[in-house]
């Protein structure tokens, strides 16, 4: 066993010689080449066959084919033989020419930077153009034409949002005792409140109220509050649907009931209005918490039309008198300096309004029942007319709203108060 051990040891001790493979040959050394033979010229090469016939040019596209090609040529996705005969039929085909350059316009809109969102004021053209080719049996009166356009765009609107963006959140703004206040609630809570308070309207009219029968608050701020505490659960883009019911009963009643209806009184609790200023001040309310939604869902939005923004105008301006004397009497604006017979003229502030809707107003400053006149003017306040709608929504303090002002501080000071203080929920 000693004697094998041994020779175990040596074997292992004898060195192992390690068998490499040489490189693999390459695919071209496989090929077997015909032998040359020492002292021989290699043979010359074969002469290289002639050429052929030219080939014969591909035949010309029909116009049909070539008619068909100018969409993918407008949007250069034709072949570069596509494009070589398309181009060459242009110059000789007048009509496909002109389709190429309409089409070659198309192509440049869907490049373009700016928004592709319809205009918001086209339905409102249509309509126009439409009724004045073919009047409406039943037209919808010249006083309630703000709120049906006013209404018609805030439903645009809805229509184009998701179902999550009801949801977002909007923060409603208006003054109350000379400081802005604030309301947190969201894109179908501002239709709800929208729906609450066109029910005065419907109420004035004998149409349902949409918060039920019973002694209903008059309020609009109660009645917004009742209508949002009566949902069990948040509101939801199911509002839509009776908003836009409502608006358009409402329409649709002062169209068949004509002008006589024009002066029937709306109460708001602590004051009331014709149903034409009120349906005006329905118009006002709707774009501007429209403007809202847009804010809160990052959406275009434009103001009114300038005929529709200057009658907003003017019912604000109309209102000023009462609103100062009013404050005058709780003590939130300088007494009044002369005592001023009813239809008489007195102080005046003039009201300048510039662009959409502007135009010139005469505040009268010391009696609700005087005139103002340009001869008793003793201020001057210049606002755009936006910024102006801005300051009476209660959107922007009054020490910033003007952007002129000139003569009595005071009564400016005052004036300009009091179109803020026409805000409310």
């Amino acid at each position: 066993m000693n004697g094998g051990d041994g020779g175990d040891r040596r074997d292992r001790e004898r060195p192992v010689e390690r068998r490499i493979p040489g490189p693999r040959a390459a695919a071209d050394d496989r090929e077997e080449l015909p032998p040359v033979r020492s002292g021989e010229a290699e043979p010359p090469p074969e002469p290289p066959e002639p050429p052929g016939p030219p080939e014969p040019a591909a035949p010309p596209l029909p116009h049909k084919v070539l008619t068909s090609l100018l969409g993918a040529w407008a949007l250069a996705a034709c072949s570069a033989e596509e494009t070589a005969a398309v181009e060459e039929h242009l110059t000789s085909c007048a009509p496909c020419a002109e389709e190429a350059l309409r089409l070659r316009d198309a192509v440049g809109l869907l490049h373009t930077d700016g928004t592709l969102d319809l205009d918001p004021m086209l339905r409102s053209r249509v309509l126009e153009g439409c009724l004045g080719r073919r009047p409406a049996r039943i037209p919808v009166p010249t006083w309630a034409s703000p709120y049906d356009a006013e209404t018609a765009r805030l439903d645009a609107l809805l229509r184009d949002i998701g179902d999550s963006e009801w949801h977002a959140p909007v923060r409603l703004k208006w003054f109350e005792d000379d400081r802005q206040v604030n309301r947190r609630t969201t894109v179908a809570g501002v239709i709800g409140h929208l729906v609450a308070v066109d029910g005065l309207v419907s109420g004035a009219l004998a149409l349902e109220d949409p918060l039920g029968a019973g002694d209903l608050p008059v309020s609009p701020t109660e009645r917004t509050e009742a209508y949002w505490s009566a949902s069990t659960r948040p509101l939801t883009r199911a509002v839509r649907e009776p908003w836009r019911d409502q608006s358009h009963s409402l329409i649709r009643t002062v169209s068949f009931a004509g002008r006589a209806i024009s002066e029937r009184s709306v109460s708001y609790g602590h004051f009331a209005l014709p149903l034409q200023d009120s349906l005006l001040e329905r118009a006002f309310e709707c774009w501007l918490h429209a403007g809202d939604i847009a804010d809160a869902v990052d959406y275009p939005y434009e103001p009114p039309a300038a005929s529709h923004l200057h009658r907003m105008i003017d019912l604000a301006a109309r209102l000023l008198p009462a609103t100062l004397a009013g404050r005058r009497r709780a003590g939130l604006a300088a007494p009044a300096r002369h005592l001023v017979a009813a239809g008489s003229p007195g102080r005046s502030l003039h009201l300048e309004v510039e662009g959409r809707g502007g135009g010139d107003w005469y505040i009268a400053l010391d009696s609700p029942a005087a005139l103002g006149s340009p001869a008793h003017t003793v201020a001057q306040v210049a606002l755009d007319g936006v910024e102006f709608c801005r300051l009476v929504a209660g959107h922007v303090p009054p020490v910033e709203a003007a952007a002129g002002q000139q003569g009595d501080r005071e009564a400016i000071r005052d004036v300009l108060s009091a179109a803020a203080s026409l805000s409310r929920l």
